[in-house]
Order: structure tokens, then C-alpha cells, then sequence
């Protein structure tokens, strides 16, 4: 890197053990300058990305109430750009290969604002539970989550996708700061060892790309062969991809083809450096598959399967909490008993590991219809029949969040808690208690 970046390699060394914090505020839980008036820190703008924030002092995002009520993602500045290359539009197919923890999946669903199809996949099982979670916490109700290798859902899904997101495993330089075993674990075999791995991952994830439709490349290193390296080997094999330009983005760097002795294309790659704005870095490529989408491809479902007596029941309970009829269209009840709105046929995905086939709205259990977390954090208040909205600074919020419960008087049934407006959970009152129905596992220790 010092032969390639000369006199700015210091400052690009310098920038590798820099801490950058970013806030992605969550445009469903409103208004962008709504939700700015409410974060309690200093920040500056991310100049790339309208709801990103950066922290301008010490803070503690990931314990505030606010991040359990999903109004904003923790997540590196220079990560937010991959949207808005992207650029995903409500009612698109959109698949992210590798989304877990979720920080790009979770702005694909804001983007998209719950239309269209959102598959995020991740083919390890424990992380693609974890990215599940966070679609959840930030309100997401068109995705559909996958632990499949990007082969078999090529197989199942050929040229279903209009955006394709490879956020592809890497040597990691960008995460130098925040993990040192990224440190421990870098080396030239390592980057020629995940080069070779990325090349896999961008063939088997081709054949997703519908024609017409994209696919964006991006890493967190900066290793040439990673990127420049990879992008170059992909167009030799696959002539039905080109590059297509970048939008115009503050701070984005051409790529460096002369670095790998490779075509003068690879120009139309792209960095955001460390060193010269907000963020540990990126690169990022834009491909494009050549043709004409077919007109037979599949819509978003709509259809009901649910037994009748179950229907009823559903009905019935969330009538009972709810302002406004429960959601019918695409409601599933899965072998768990869930009863789940999932945006996709199920003949299309039965076959595959699904950790969660949509939004997960209720659940039956020993005879009676509850309703679940997810649901709670993508509903407002206003659809809700009893609702107790507390300050952040509450005691309360934080006995609510570890499970706890007290005195409450007032009549029985489910109540959405809500912090300034924003939701955080179900709470159940009776025999003079409200008791918290926050989820075990996310409780706060």
C-alpha cells in the first residue's frame, strides 16, 4: 500500500486505527429530520448517504432505547454507500447474498419501504438468526430469510432478482480498528485466499441477476486482488455482464486497474478511502446483465393459507388488539405455528433452509392467537388500541427491557410499549401488573 499510495499512505495508515461511529437512521420509522431532532449526540451528515450520521463524540449507541426500537443501525459510514449505488426501487426483486449482521440488508428493506421482495441469505445458520433479528428490531415486513449457499439459490432462483448485493468476504482492512483478530489473521496468503473465494461467490450469485437487472460487488479491503483483480477475472468469463458507470457519489475514487495490470474498465470501479472521509473504506463495482427481462416473472404474493379455524382465530385476537383488520394478504401459518406474511409463493422456497418466511405477526400456542415482536416494531402507535408511550429516561424502558414488570391498574389485555413514539415491544396487563413481553433472548443483562 505504500508503493501504491506514496505520500498519502501515512494518513491511509493513520485512518486504519481511527474509531468511526455512523448512525442509519431507519426511514420507517419516519421522517429523516424527525429522526435527527431526536438522536442525543453530536453528529455530522455522512455525505453520501441521507440517513447516515456520523458520531462526532465518545457514545454508547448499542444501550440506548433507541436501538431496541430500531430508529437508527449502528453501522461504518463507508457502508452506507452500497444502497445508494444500488439504488433498490419499491416493488423490485432484491437479494442480499452475504447479509448478515444485516446493516446493508436492513437499508435495502427501509429503501424499498416494504414493497416488493427483500431475500437476505446467509449460509451460516447462527449469523442468518442474528440478521432475522435485526430486520425485525428495524421494522422490516417484506423479507424473506435464507441460510443457503449462493449455488443452491441459483439453482432454485435463476434470473429472479432485479438487485443482487454480494458483500463479499475479505481480508478486511477496513475492520482493523474495531477487530484486531482481522489484524492477526492478514497476510498475502490471506488476500490471495479470499480472492479466490469472492471469485466463487460472484459466479454462483451471476445467474440470480434477472437481464436487464444489477449486481454490486463490494469488500471492505483494499487489496487490489480482491477487487480490481476480481472484478477483471468475472467480465473475462461472463460476457453477459458489463460494468456500468457508479452514480455520482462525494468522496468516491476511481479504481486502479494499472495496480493489477488490468483493463482500462476497471476505472469505473470505485473506493471510498479512510483517510478522506467518514468510514474504515469500501470498494464497490456495479455490473449489469445484458438483455431484456422476461415478462413471465413471478409478483410479490398475495395469496392466504391458512385453515379456516386458525383464520378465525387469528382474526379474532389481533381484532382485539389492533385498531384495523390484521394483515390477510400472503399470511402463512408455518409448522412452528406461526402465522407469517411472506412475500414470496412458498412453492418457490420450500425446499430451501428458510430461517423466516416473511414478517412474523403471530403465533399460535396451546389454543390462542398472540401477537409477536415483529409485529409490534412495525406498527405506529396509532394502529394500536392501547398503547403506553414512555420517555427514554424512564426507569421503566429499562425494567421493560430486562422482562420486568409493575403496578398497573388499568384494564387487562396486550399493550404496545412505545419510547417517544417509537415501538419496542408487547407488554401484557392483568391482576393489577403490567408485565413485559419483551423477547428472552434480546433482554438486556
Amino acid at each position: 500500500m505504500q508503493g501504491w499510495l506514496g505520500d498519502e499512505a501515512p494518513a491511509f495508515f493513520d485512518a486504519l486505527a481511527r474509531r468511526d461511529v455512523g448512525l442509519r437512521l431507519n426511514s420507517l420509522r419516519g421522517p429523516l429530520e424527525a429522526l435527527r431532532a431526536r438522536i442525543p449526540w453530536r453528529t455530522q451528515p455522512v455525505p453520501w448517504c441521507a440517513e447516515g450520521l456520523w458520531l462526532q463524540e465518545e457514545a454508547s449507541p448499542g444501550s440506548h432505547p433507541y436501538h431496541a426500537a430500531g430508529v437508527y443501525y449502528v453501522q461504518d459510514p463507508s457502508a452506507m454507500a452500497a444502497n445508494m449505488l444500488l439504488d433498490p426501487q419499491p416493488g423490485e426483486w432484491a437479494l442480499d447474498v452475504a447479509a448478515a449482521p444485516g446493516g446493508k440488508a436492513t437499508h435495502l428493506a427501509a429503501r424499498m419501504g416494504g414493497q416488493g421482495l427483500l431475500v437476505a441469505n446467509d449460509v451460516n445458520r447462527p449469523r442468518a438468526s442474528a440478521l432475522a433479528a435485526n430486520l425485525e428490531r428495524m421494522g422490516a415486513t417484506n423479507a424473506l430469510v435464507t441460510s443457503q449457499s449462493p449455488d443452491r439459490l441459483a439453482e432454485r432462483w435463476s434470473g429472479l432478482f432485479d438487485a443482487v448485493l454480494v458483500d463479499a468476504p475479505c481480508s478486511g482492512e477496513g475492520m482493523f480498528s474495531r477487530n484486531v483478530q482481522a489484524v492477526l489473521d492478514w497476510g498475502v496468503a490471506t488476500v490471495k485466499g479470499n480472492a479466490r473465494r469472492q471469485k466463487a461467490i460472484l459466479a454462483q450469485a451471476a445467474p440470480l441477476v434477472r437481464p436487464g437487472g444489477r449486481l454490486l460487488y463490494c469488500t471492505c479491503t483494499f487489496a487490489p486482488e480482491e477487487n480490481e483483480g476480481v472484478i477483471a477475472d468475472f467480465l473475462a468469463q461472463y460476457a453477459n455482464f458489463g460494468l456500468a458507470d457508479l452514480p455520482d457519489v462525494p468522496g468516491l475514487a476511481p479504481g486502479h486497474p494499472e495496480w493489477i495490470g488490468g483493463p482500462a474498465d476497471l476505472q469505473r470501479t470505485g473506493r471510498l478511502w479512510p483517510h478522506k472521509g467518514p468510514g474504515h473504506g469500501h470498494f464497490y463495482a456495479l455490473l449489469r446483465r445484458r438483455g431484456e427481462p422476461p415478462g413471465d416473472l413471478p409478483a410479490q404474493w398475495s395469496g392466504t393459507d391458512v385453515p379456516e379455524w386458525a383464520l378465525t382465530l387469528y382474526r379474532q385476537s389481533l381484532g382485539e388488539v389492533l385498531v384495523q383488520a390484521p394483515p390477510e394478504e400472503g399470511l402463512i401459518l408455518t409448522r412452528d405455528s406461526d402465522f407469517c406474511v411472506t412475500p414470496m409463493a412458498p412453492e418457490l422456497w420450500a425446499d430451501l433452509r428458510v430461517v423466516r418466511p416473511g414478517w412474523r405477526v403471530a403465533a399460535l400456542r396451546h389454543g390462542a392467537v398472540v401477537p409477536d415482536h415483529a409485529l409490534a416494531l412495525a406498527l405506529r402507535p396509532q394502529e394500536v388500541r392501547a398503547v403506553l408511550d414512555l420517555e427514554a429516561d424512564d426507569p421503566r424502558v429499562a425494567q421493560y427491557l430486562q422482562g420486568g414488570s409493575w403496578h398497573d391498574e388499568r384494564p387487562p389485555g396486550f399493550i404496545l410499549v412505545t419510547v417517544d413514539g417509537f415501538p419496542l415491544g408487547w407488554a401484557k396487563r392483568g391482576g393489577g401488573r403490567l408485565h413485559s413481553r419483551y423477547p428472552v433472548h434480546l433482554r438486556l443483562k
